[in-house]
């Protein structure tokens, strides 16, 4: 197999369950907005699906790490089809509403926080076999992961126009068999085993694995803080896309084809920011780019609807947002994949992207709750508020400073252990 080929195979499926998941996100909230016309139950909704997810992806790290990235991410892929394949299905009968709706999207959460970390965990092993600099990897993914985003938002809005929120997840469904699929085709197994010194005699249990990656994790200063502080934007910016984007534009007397040209938008900017960041990354001063991204990423965007701003200087300020967001990701996955061991790859990456959307099924919740207690611009300006306070934690703690260094220990890692192709 070409050197290329695992990472474009990577591309290729991150692209359909991306594109798909994307679509999801706008379909379920309309869906709930549309029949039931409550802010607090699209919150619930989007709680319902995200509160799993979270806790699937920690506790699916070990496993992941056991069974394979491979294996993991096929498996929940395939059963995502047949999730996501019921909501069209029983929308068709008219048999969908909210006590069939929840448990449904609570399994989609249980299967996709297990294979979004599975293919996270994938990334170092295939940059490894492309011979390229992780942040050029990391930055092709981010472009790609804002392109299929963007394709995933704006034909979400054209599509729930056309054919309603409930059959255009059968999109969603077939997007999930493509990435299995691909995966499948594509992606070589990998193993690694443990240096001759230090392989146990007895394997260790799971939930010792479980602690081990958790030990790493709390015991680097780094990693917690950017746990800390991506859990609290995430959790703003959740609930600006599930609930208050969604409540603006069905006041401003707009449909679903707005909302996902302005998802789309962006999306669309961030892909500029990625690319330009697969190019260039290991030369920018990560802290700094970092930092002025997630000013320009997070308050604007709730500060210009709470004004009530025309419809072209919000899309001006979602292309603005959306072009310095998508330097974080490239920066912030090589940042975290330079700091783990590699026989830890899978629990710790698992648990830190676990605990940094932890705090993201209550935003939904906590943004149509502010929505009912103090109305849409108030609850726009009060977390563009609090999303600027945190956006300011890189200059004000010190642990930071520890972000432009790799960690000593998952670089003498790196050196003893490198990923081959498994036998499969």
């Amino acid at each position: 197999m070409r050197r290329g080929g695992p990472f474009l195979a990577l591309a290729a499926a991150e692209t359909f369950s991306l594109s798909g998941t994307r679509l999801s996100t706008i379909a379920i909230p309309w869906l709930v907005l549309s029949t039931t016309g409550s802010p607090v139950l699209t919150g619930l909704t989007a709680m319902m699906e995200m509160l799993p997810y979270v806790i699937a992806k920690a506790l699916g790290g070990p496993l992941i790490d056991r069974a394979g990235a491979k294996s993991i991410a096929i498996i929940c892929d395939t059963a995502s089809v047949l999730v996501v394949a019921l909501v069209p299905l029983l929308d068709l009968f008219g048999m969908l509403g909210m006590q069939v709706l929840l448990p449904l999207v609570f399994a989609m959460g249980v299967l996709r926080g297990p294979s979004d970390a599975a293919k996270q965990a994938m990334v170092p092993d295939i940059a490894t076999l492309a011979n390229v600099p992780l942040e050029r990897v990391t930055g092709v993914a981010s472009a790609i992961e804002r392109l299929a985003s963007t394709a995933g938002a704006a034909g979400a809005g054209a599509l729930i126009g056309l054919i309603g929120p409930g059959q255009a997840l059968l999109v969603n469904a077939a997007t999930f068999a493509g990435a299995a699929l691909i995966v499948a085709a594509g992606i070589p197994g990998t193993r690694r085993a443990p240096a001759p010194e230090t392989r146990p005699v007895e394997r260790a249990s799971y939930l010792e694995d479980l602690r081990e990656g958790w030990r790493f994790l709390r015991g680097d200063a780094v990693l917690v803080s950017i746990v800390a502080m991506v859990a609290v934007t995430n959790l703003f910016d959740q609930a600006y896309h599930a609930v208050l984007l969604p409540v603006w534009t069905r006041d401003a007397g707009h449909g679903p084809e707005l909302l996902g040209a302005m998802f789309a938008a962006f999306a669309g900017a961030s892909i500029a920011g990625a690319a330009i960041a697969a190019a260039i990354g290991e030369r920018m001063p990560r802290l700094m780019v970092y930092t002025v991204a997630f000013l320009l990423t997070g308050f604007p965007r709730f500060l210009v609807p709470a004004l009530d701003a025309p419809i072209g200087l919000v899309f001006a300020t979602l292309a603005i947002a959306g072009f310095a967001s998508g330097f974080l990701n490239p920066i912030l996955s090589a940042v975290i994949f330079e700091r783990i061991p590699k026989p830890l790859t899978g629990r710790v990456t698992a648990l830190n992207t676990a605990l940094c959307f932890a705090l993201i099924p209550f935003g939904g919740l906590a943004g149509g709750a502010l929505i009912s207690a103090i109305g849409l611009a108030a609850a726009l300006f009060l977390m563009g508020i609090a999303y600027l306070a945190a956006t300011l934690a890189p200059l004000a703690l010190k642990s930071f400073r520890g972000f432009d260094r790799a960690s000593p220990e998952a670089s003498s890692s790196s050196r003893a252990q490198a990923p081959r192709p498994a036998d499969r």
